[in-house]
């Protein structure tokens, strides 16, 4: 067994126009001063890395990297999760998406999902520099609007959908491999991936491919009632990121799964800050120590209630109190006689 690297933060929800939030420099520290030992950081946000930069020079990413170790901290992984959303978008959802990507491309649909394939890209070559062996993404979605059979989807309709994603996203998956990266796609509502099925349908599009593999958050699985512990069996060999994100259900009467357009606070569902929530990161974090996971147990905050410093500072001591450091031998060995073959088949009643 592995112990988890931990706690860590990402670095989206945080960053800012303001200090501490404002620079590289300033948002490694604050991490650090939180308690935190790395950062997840998102390639999107220009104030805190020059991904162009990043993807060319290695020199860059020793500095950046540099910066942050002498701040405190380490930096675990790469996100691309705008980048990836961009790869695939269903025209329902074209204005909606448009701020995603820089202005040059935006009314575009065309030279935008060019931009965001080239970013993603960017973002595995960058990570290859940095020495990082996974990269966070979405798998961006072309099927999604359909998601509901009413009206009834036309016979065809959601293969066409992944046989599309898949297309697009193979010879990203290959340029990670020559980079040695592995995409861990966020399984999330919204994106065609939202589930273990249409990961399964994307995964064997792609050829079973190596290097598409799992961001595990069971924050989503809470709202879509879905059992999170036993996804966490069923993936371990795809799971090779971790954001410890939690969340609540609460049906009534009148709202369930659908949230009834309501906002955050309002919804049956919401994202809570770490312990306020449902998830069970007692046996979260159990399950991942008994399979092996040995990445970094990642704080991604969103509440629709609490302060986001406040969170972050929490989720710092919640993660540390919920990593396991893994036991070297069985708590029963005290008691052990020895053995050899010739004991056991005397054991079992078989001749020497």
């Amino acid at each position: 067994m592995k112990t988890i690297k931990g706690p860590a933060l990402f670095l989206a929800q945080f960053a800012g126009d303001e200090a501490p939030f404002d620079s590289w420099d300033n948002i490694t520290k604050w991490s650090a001063d939180c308690g935190y030992k790395g950062v997840q950081v998102p390639s999107f946000v220009s104030s805190l890395i020059d991904l162009d930069k990043a993807a060319e020079s290695k020199d860059y990413c020793d500095e950046f990297k540099g910066k942050a170790t002498e701040n405190g901290v380490e930096v675990t992984e790469l996100s691309t999760h705008l980048q990836g959303q961009l790869v695939a978008v269903h025209p329902a959802y074209d204005e909606a998406f448009d701020g995603f990507a820089v202005p040059e491309v935006r009314g575009n649909p065309k030279a935008r999902q060019e931009w965001a394939v080239d970013q993603v890209k960017k973002a595995l070559s960058a990570s290859k520099n940095m020495g990082i062996t996974e990269m966070a993404s979405f798998s961006g979605a072309l099927a999604w609007p359909f998601m509901y059979p009413w009206p009834q989807r036309p016979a065809g309709l959601v293969e066409a959908a992944f046989d599309e994603l898949a297309k697009r996203w193979h010879p990203i998956l290959d340029h990670a491999d020559d980079c040695g990266v592995d995409v861990c796609f966020e399984i999330h509502p919204g994106e065609d991936l939202h589930d273990g099925v249409t990961f399964e349908m994307f995964l064997e599009r792609v050829g079973n491919h190596a290097r598409c593999n799992m961001l595990y958050d069971p924050s989503h699985y809470v709202l879509q009632c879905l059992d999170y512990l036993d996804n966490i069996d069923i993936y371990k060999d795809r799971i090779k990121m971790f954001h410890v994100k939690d969340a609540e259900f609460n049906p009534t009467g009148r709202q369930g799964v659908y949230g009834g357009f309501q906002g955050w606070v309002d919804r049956a569902g919401r994202f809570r800050s770490l312990g306020d929530g449902q998830v069970d990161f007692g046996a979260v974090f159990s399950k991942m120590a008994a399979n092996d996971f040995d990445g970094w147990a990642v704080v991604e905050w969103e509440c629709c209630l609490k302060h986001p410093e406040d969170g972050a500072r929490e989720g710092a001591q919640f993660v540390s109190d919920h990593i396991i450091r893994v036991t070297e031998k069985a708590f029963d060995d005290f008691a052990g006689g020895g053995t050899d073959d010739a004991m056991n088949r005397r054991m079992l009643g078989l001749e020497a």
